[in-house]
Order: structure tokens, then C-alpha cells, then sequence
């Protein structure tokens, strides 16, 4: 681990001091590596780095809204290669919020994002986006795909550090 020190004015560190407690981090240091993976992170995707990523998009929509949930189904469905997973909870009567678990190359999940918030009857949509690392030696593993003769080839997702 490499230390490096920093000056802050008075004013700033008791800022600072409150902002780290109010997150519950237990010194400034973590606080600090945290805030500077933040900051590395947006440089990326400004820069057009973050080639791939993990991602979670959460939303919420109106289930009565005509055809939306078939809609949304067909989209996922249409993008399953960037879906891992997806839960839906009902709100109250009218309205559910879905949460998918996405990867895959940065601009293919964030259209696809875009896409299903872009649909009419979705209120509210969020993309939180980690880019990751990919091995790009794909490879089969041992055991096989559920229902199928062939190995299941992927590749690895690692979170950048």
C-alpha cells in the first residue's frame, strides 16, 4: 500500500470529518479511497474506458399501463445476453419496480437502460454502472449448460481497481 498525506484547511477537514461519520466510515482513509475509486471511475467513462461493466437498473412502472409488462419482458428477453438476473416487487396496487443485475459491454447496458426507462408507463429509472475488467479468454468449464450437451463458455467480469 503506498501512503501519500494531504493539507486541508480547517473548514474543509471538519467537513469532511462530518461527511465521513454521517457514511459510517470508520477513518479518512477509507473514506478517501472510496471517493477517489468514484472519481477514477466517471474519468473512464468520460473517456470512454469503462469498455464493460456490472450494472443494476432498478425502475418503477405502472403494472395497469396497456401491454407495458409484456413490453419490458420482450426487451429483456431481447437483451438476454446482458441480463443476469432481474427481481420484481409489487408496491401496492398499481405500481412495481423491477431491479436487473446486467453486464456486458458499457454502451450495450446503458441503451439497453435506456431503452426499457424510455417506455411508456415507466416513472423512474436508475442505471448504477461498475466497470470491470474482462478476461477475454473465454473458456468452457467442466460441467455443462442445464439441459444441453455442450460446456457453458463465458468470461470473467473483474471489478477495476
Amino acid at each position: 500500500m503506498e501512503r501519500f498525506t494531504i493539507s486541508l484547511d480547517e473548514d474543509l477537514a471538519q467537513e469532511f470529518d462530518r461527511l465521513i461519520a454521517a457514511r459510517g466510515y470508520s477513518n479518512r482513509s477509507e473514506a478517501m479511497r472510496d471517493m477517489l475509486r468514484g472519481e477514477i471511475e466517471r474519468w473512464r467513462e468520460e473517456r470512454d474506458e469503462a469498455r464493460y461493466c456490472v450494472a443494476n437498473l432498478s425502475y418503477v412502472y405502472d403494472h395497469h399501463e396497456r401491454a407495458l409488462a409484456e413490453r419490458l419482458a420482450q426487451i429483456q428477453h431481447d437483451h438476454h445476453d446482458l441480463s443476469v438476473s432481474t427481481l420484481h416487487a409489487h408496491l401496492d396496487h398499481e405500481t412495481c419496480l423491477e431491479s436487473s443485475i446486467l453486464r456486458g459491454p458499457t454502451a450495450a447496458v446503458r441503451a439497453f437502460a435506456q431503452t426499457l426507462m424510455a417506455e411508456r408507463g415507466v416513472r423512474h429509472g436508475a442505471l448504477n454502472v461498475i466497470a470491470v475488467d474482462v478476461d477475454a479468454s473465454a473458456h468452457a468449464h467442466p460441467h455443462m449448460a442445464a439441459g444441453s450437451d455442450h460446456p457453458y463458455r463465458h468470461v470473467h467480469f473483474k471489478p477495476k481497481t
